[in-house]
């Protein structure tokens, strides 16, 4: 009966968020699924058993402190396209830090690609039993192959354009995954059997160093900061906001949720979900690997496309879009030898967080330059106090396992 159950909820939900003519008529929900897909993309298939594997049953606490850092750099971001954005393009040293960031953020986005490829890959082959890294970088080389070419030859807006039907059918996941363990976890307790899993919460420098490096699972927020051509900015400013703090709430509840199911030994498998969920209903474990090639595959193709853009913007057209998906098809093959899974989420926490550092300094001397500017001296500590811990994240965060 669980096993129908969600999957009718996954169905029903994603088709509401594919079809739905008030939410595709209506502009806040634009604005706000775009940051909210990016926040829950690949964050929701790998923190509970990696968390699992660091804190054990403090997964929660620290959720909430990776939830509660992403908030607090949201709010310098908020900052800067209320403030920022109206003189992006004087001259002055925000400006040039600006212009480094939106390099970083290239950067960044070169990793994220293949993040999202190799996490894609590591799934359809956890879907079959099998764990062989040789194969997960064939697979994840050949993905980034055909995205490359068709990029180059015919441009990638016809691949993009299947992305919000993917965002429907990762959010429809979200939420069978969600109902279907909130039921289980209600049958254990009405049979007497719930119970917090007896698995270590120590937390030693180590640990602390492994959960910088997982600031990946909760980044995506800052895609509203790039929407000005499609939103105006108090519209992204709002729903950037109301985009965190759903994504807060849904990660709070799901990793809840979700620790009766954890057990000793998940250390670093970032496909442990499908064997954590396996006992919950027997066909989540195929639905998570539906909803990964799909969430992952499309996020590929939008951060190609956003670094493709960047490169463009940045070289003044220089290098063409055709010229510039070449070169990330190259060094994104590169990264994908170079690295593993788990690597490589360390290294996409750490370029995001020195793009967030760098933001938040823009944010912190746009507010020196704001005397009238309310709750100022705060304002100037928190933007302050962020960089610093961007950068303890950029210069600290480990890979898992």
């Amino acid at each position: 009966m669980l096993n129908v159950i969600t999957l009718i909820v996954a169905l029903l939900l994603g088709a509401y968020l594919a079809f739905s003519k008030r939410l595709r008529s209506s502009s806040n929900w634009q604005a706000t699924v775009t940051p909210l897909a990016s926040i829950m993309g690949s964050g929701f298939l790998v923190s509970a058993p990696l968390l699992a594997g660091i804190v054990g049953s403090l997964a929660v606490v620290c959720m909430a402190l990776l939830l509660a850092l992403a908030y607090l750099v949201g709010s310098a971001i908020r900052f800067n396209i209320r403030h920022f954005e109206p003189i992006e393009n004087a001259a002055g040293h925000a400006q040039r830090i600006a212009a480094l960031s939106r390099i970083v953020l290239t950067g960044a986005y070169f990793v994220s690609v293949s993040y999202y490829l190799q996490l894609l890959a590591v799934f359809v082959l956890g879907a079959f039993g099998v764990k062989n890294q040789a194969a997960a970088h064939g697979i994840t080389t050949s993905l980034l192959l055909a995205i490359g070419a068709i990029g180059m030859w015919k441009g990638l807006e016809q691949l993009g354009r299947v992305e919000k039907y993917t965002v429907s059918l990762n959010l429809g996941m979200i939420g069978a995954l969600s109902a279907a363990l909130a039921v289980y976890n209600f049958q254990l307790l009405l049979a007497g059997k719930w119970a917090l899993p007896d698995v270590s919460s120590d937390v030693g420098l180590n640990d602390v160093r492994i959960l910088l490096g997982l600031l990946i699972v909760v980044q995506g927020f800052e895609t509203s900061r790039y929407l000005g051509d499609e939103f105006p900015a108090e519209q992204r400013i709002q729903t950037m906001r109301t985009a965190q703090i759903l994504s807060a709430g849904i990660y709070l509840v799901f990793i809840a949720l979700a620790t009766v199911l954890f057990r000793s030994g998940l250390g670093g498998d970032v496909t442990a979900i499908m064997q954590m969920t396996k006992p919950v209903a027997a066909i989540l474990p195929a639905l998570l690997a539906i909803a990964a090639v799909g969430s992952q595959f499309s996020a590929a193709v939008a951060d190609t496309e956003g670094a493709g853009g960047s490169i463009e913007d940045i070289t003044e057209h220089k290098i063409s879009m055709r010229h510039a998906y070449l070169l990330i098809m190259l060094v994104t093959i590169a990264l994908t030898w170079g690295t593993n899974v788990n690597q490589i989420i360390a290294y996409a926490s750490r370029a995001f967080a020195l793009y967030y550092a760098l933001q938040c300094v823009i944010a912190f001397l746009v507010a020196q330059q704001l005397d009238n500017l309310p709750r100022r001296r705060l304002r100037l500590a928190t933007f302050a106090s962020l960089t610093v811990v961007c950068l303890l994240v950029f210069l600290l965060g480990l890979p898992t396992g």
